[in-house]
């Protein structure tokens, strides 16, 4: 079977514009959570319970596209063309009438534009229908990053997105793996974008009893596996990786950066929102990733776990990695990123894969920050507070969903 190997990539997030400097804060254990900004949570203070979010700071969709285009698309699908727009840059992937139609785009959301449907229904109710933008549905459309990075960059080959919930990312590049394999692209790029920081997505998921709530103290959340965790607090960003057939990225001579070896996805079918507590569909999922990548459980040198610092989670998670991994579980570094950047949804399994990738490469891990507190469990080793190095040639990425969706994707050293 041929080789899927990642050339480019791009993210924005909530701890850096840009790969680098994402990454560079996330190994200086750099936080992004911060009092909310992007909408007036004064206007709710009587009923309102969380008022802190991890923000993409200062971002300005006029550094990618034309400014009448930005004002017509959602923020989300303007961080997906701020990352794609990076991806392709630092792939040197030329795009022509020669190669465009075997381009593809699998470039995932959750949730879609949540912004601009909010706004039109406020607006809907207050000024009547006429008022509603005729720019709405391609605004709200959960496909509309893929297809706005498609319009934007004249690519031609199949463009899809995956919603499954906070797997989305993950499964995006799954299935653009899978596109691949089966010979209808030579290159796509993939990933996700969210943005939900809005009244509604924030006051849904607290109405679940999924966020933190240390409005006036945040210095110590999120906590992921830390016995102390009280909730995950809600991210918004973008993320996509440029993968190509080794074959073709080989005769254009791209700088190969690493291989996107192995994915699988598995359901739960226990709870709409809870994960079943004994992580039987996590554990199912990271065997089967591994098995598609042809790695032993003990090749896997880092985990990059979902740890999104809600109670249920982080347990079933860490019984997950043990039933995957047995006594091997307890000598792989696992580290939660998400006490950076906050939870970023749809978006947040594909900045993860970037995390393993430059794991991979650089031999060093990023912390799990804000770990005070062991909790019995979870007992494995987290990375607690600073990054360490550490060799790797196998790194795996855990993204778990609302619906019990379980994504799990393994990146290897290039050779």
């Amino acid at each position: 079977m041929e080789k899927i190997v990642i050339t480019g990539m791009g993210a924005v997030s909530p701890i850096g514009q840009g790969v680098q400097e994402t990454w560079q804060n996330a190994l200086n254990g750099v936080s992004g959570v911060g009092p909310i900004t992007l909408f007036d949570t004064e206007t709710w203070q009587h009923e309102w319970n969380v008022r802190i979010a991890c923000e993409v700071k200062n971002f300005d969709p006029t550094r990618y596209m034309d400014a009448k285009e930005a004002r017509r698309r959602d923020r989300f699908e303007q961080l997906g063309i701020a990352a794609a727009k990076e991806a392709l840059e630092s792939s040197g992937l030329q795009v022509g009438p020669g190669n465009a139609g075997r381009i593809g785009v699998a470039v995932s959301s959750a949730i879609g534009g949540l912004t601009s449907l909010q706004d039109a229904v406020f607006t809907l109710k207050d000024e009547g229908a006429r008022k509603v933008s005729p720019f709405l549905i391609p605004m709200l459309m959960p496909n509309g990053a893929s297809g706005m990075i498609g319009i934007e960059f004249g690519l031609q080959g199949p463009s899809i997105s995956v919603a499954s919930a906070c797997a989305s990312g993950a499964d995006g590049i799954g299935t653009a793996m899978m596109m691949l394999r089966s010979g209808v692209a030579d290159v796509v790029l993939a990933g996700a974008a969210e943005a939900t920081v809005c009244a509604t997505g924030v006051g849904a998921f607290d109405r679940i009893g999924a966020m933190s709530r240390r409005n006036d103290d945040y210095s110590m959340t999120p906590q992921p596996f830390d016995k102390n965790r009280d909730g995950l607090v809600m991210g918004e960003g973008a993320a996509v990786l440029v993968l190509e057939t080794e074959s073709y990225a080989r005769a254009r001579g791209a700088n190969i950066l690493a291989e996107m070896a192995g994915y699988a996805a598995t359901a739960d079918a226990f709870h709409v929102t809870a994960p079943a507590e004994n992580g039987a569909g996590g554990a199912r999922a990271i065997q089967l990733a591994l098995q598609s990548a042809g790695v032993n459980p003990d090749e896997v040198g880092y985990i990059n776990a979902h740890g999104t610092a809600t109670p249920l989670n982080d347990a079933a998670e860490t019984k997950a990695i043990k039933t995957a991994f047995g006594e091997l579980a307890y000598k792989i570094p696992v580290s939660s990123t998400k006490s950076m950047t906050g939870h970023m949804m749809g978006a947040t399994g594909a900045l993860e894969a970037v995390f393993c990738v430059q794991a991979v490469r650089e031999g060093i891990l990023p912390p799990t920050i804000h770990y005070e507190t062991p909790d019995p469990n979870c007992d494995l080793d987290y990375v607690p507070n600073k990054a360490r190095e550490h060799k790797v040639n196998v790194a795996i990425s855990n993204a778990f969903g609302f619906g019990g969706h379980n994504a799990v994707l393994v990146v290897r050293k290039y050779s």
